[in-house]
């Protein structure tokens, strides 16, 4: 598991140390000199050289970029972000999504000492042929076509080496980083960074395992393994491990090559429904669908088939959050507005109370605006990201799986607009969010939903008695205190407390009075000039109190 050591530790190692430096002089450079400032950590920019370009460009442009130069960590951690509304600004995910690779390949013999590792055999008794150039590379790793003694072509993804403990040293210095932002800085302590790092770690650790990407290559093949149409590629995993992930090598056409489509001859208005359908039913059928469905990761077989790969970043969506949507998209299509915006904060994670009327108010223009038009006239993508800013302006989160499947829709809606510009998606649609709706109410449905409450209901009555048992034998023996707490009642106590000293203290001040006039008219010794100084005493102490009480009242408003 990918784990956070101490700073303390951490910055008294010279490769960390110089890492550090490398991060900070790196955020200097980009504009960003006032938060290294208000850190308190600009003491280690003194010795690295830097400029200050690209001063026009936006904040969000400039976040990109340092994250561009600072390499595969920071890279995957913005295009991990980039799908995570519910933690960073909307904005921001746009921009962080034109992220790029920008790492070079590493080389065949640093290859063959991975599967070496990996397998306790050279390449060559591993694979029957191993081609040495990639023909794909990314942060993580990079991929080269291989062939097995079986004589079937594969696909091998491999591991960077070293790529896990370059990962935690950059991870180890994020993480104090984001506890000392959290600190000092009011302004990004909202955005709780430690938990976006922290939330990071977790995602980048089933990244690492490429175990986790083949399960969901193969869940996904079993999901759609009666479907003529659909091609996952096959995972080998007799020649994969948690760093090298074996899968068949599909040879075909990228879904926005329209060109080379044409050429061969290929039904675009098909493979378009073919592509709509697939994307439909992963949603709202089965609830587990590909997260990142854009062009490069779609492929066009030359029988019309679709097969989609890298399954790196897969989302799921349970039923009772499907039901939700399916009911929102309905709620918003009759425009009924109050069960809209109870179902959108019921399906979001609200950062506070909501003004439900203001709420309510915003998705009425929303509705005015996408709702009154012809559906072929609607813009899917724009209209779900001005979705997400309504959601934004109003403080609900929009948890993460439910982001990346309006994602996916955004994805294939562009998809689908390459390849058939006539072709309406959100018509297409209407049939499996109808038949989504139908299975709610569906007699099975309604069968397993009593059967489930019948059991919980069983279990309940089961354990009540025992339960009510326990709690009344509790009681006989003390062990129980209830506790009321009534809210003023504290305010009203210590107000009743004052009133009662002050009280005390004026029958204490108007007894010195009468008891020294007393004391004066009976001339009680010791006496100067005819006058008794224990009765003038009395009237001094008396005059002192009075003051006293006075300022007291005063001090406390109630004069």
């Amino acid at each position: 598991m990918l784990s956070f050591k101490t700073i303390s530790r951490v910055t008294k190692r010279y490769r960390h140390l110089v890492r550090y430096q490398q991060i900070i002089g790196i955020i200097f450079k980009y504009g960003f000199e006032n938060i290294i400032a208000a850190m308190g950590i600009d003491h280690y920019l003194d010795k690295i050289p830097f400029s200050k370009p690209h001063e026009k460009l936006s904040r969000n442009q400039r976040i990109r970029m340092v994250l561009e130069e600072l390499g595969p960590t920071f890279i995957k951690m913005g295009q991990v972000l980039s799908s995570r509304p519910d933690l960073i600004p909307l904005d921001l995910t746009r921009e962080l999504a034109k992220l790029q690779d920008k790492v070079p390949s590493f080389s065949f013999e640093q290859v063959g000492q991975i599967i070496l590792s990996e397998f306790g055999r050279p390449i060559s008794e591993v694979f029957y042929s191993f081609e040495e150039a990639p023909f794909a590379s990314a942060s993580i790793g990079q991929v080269h076509r291989a062939e097995l003694s079986s004589k079937e072509q594969v696909a091998v993804k491999v591991q960077r080496p070293g790529i896990r403990k370059t990962i935690e040293v950059d991870l180890e210095i994020i993480h104090y980083l984001a506890q000392v932002m959290e600190k000092n800085l009011e302004d990004m302590a909202i955005f709780r960074p430690v938990k976006i790092v922290e939330e990071f770690a977790q995602s980048l650790e089933k990244e690492l395992d490429y175990m986790v990407e083949a399960a969901n290559m193969e869940q996904m093949a079993d999901q759609f393994a009666r479907e003529p149409d659909i091609r996952i590629p096959q995972v080998y995993w007799s020649h994969s491990t948690q760093r090298v992930l074996c899968m068949e090598y599909i040879r075909g056409i990228k879904a926005d090559d329209v060109e080379a489509i044409d050429r061969a001859g290929l039904d675009r208005k098909k493979i378009t429904r073919i592509g709509a359908d697939f994307v439909m039913r992963q949603i709202f059928e089965f609830g587990f669908f590909h997260a990142d469905p854009h062009p490069g990761n779609i492929f066009i077989l030359e029988d019309q088939r679709i097969c989609m790969i890298d399954f790196g970043m897969t989302g799921f969506v349970d039923s009772t959050t499907q039901e939700l949507f399916i009911d929102l998209l309905q709620g918003l299509a009759s425009k009924n507005t109050r069960n809209t915006a109870r179902l959108l904060c019921r399906l979001t994670q609200p950062d506070a109370s909501v003004n439900m009327a203001a709420l309510e108010k915003d998705i009425a223009q929303f509705c005015a605006v996408y709702l009154s038009r012809k559906l072929e006239e609607i813009n899917l993508s724009r209209m779900i990201h001005q979705f997400l800013e309504l959601c934004t302006q109003h403080g609900l989160r929009i948890p993460p799986d439910l982001f990346l499947m309006m994602k996916a829709f955004i994805s294939i809606e562009g998809v689908a607009r390459t390849l058939d510009p006539q072709f309406d998606l959100l018509n297409h649609a209407r049939p499996y969010i109808r038949s989504a709706t139908l299975r709610k109410y569906s007699l099975p449905r309604l069968s397993r939903d009593f059967l489930g409450i019948a059991r919980d209901l069983f279990s309940l009555l089961q354990t009540l008695p025992g339960d009510t048992s326990s709690i009344i034998t509790q009681i006989k023996k003390g062990k129980i205190k209830i506790t009321v707490s009534i809210e003023g009642l504290e305010r009203l106590m210590m107000t009743q407390d004052q009133t009662s000293n002050r009280i005390s203290f004026a029958i204490i001040i108007a007894a010195l009075i009468l008891g020294s006039a007393i004391v004066l008219n009976s001339r009680i010794p010791p006496m100067i000039l005819g006058v008794s100084i224990i009765g003038i005493a009395g009237f001094i102490a008396a005059a002192l109190l009075g003051v006293w009480l006075l300022v007291a009242i005063i001090r406390s408003g109630r004069l």
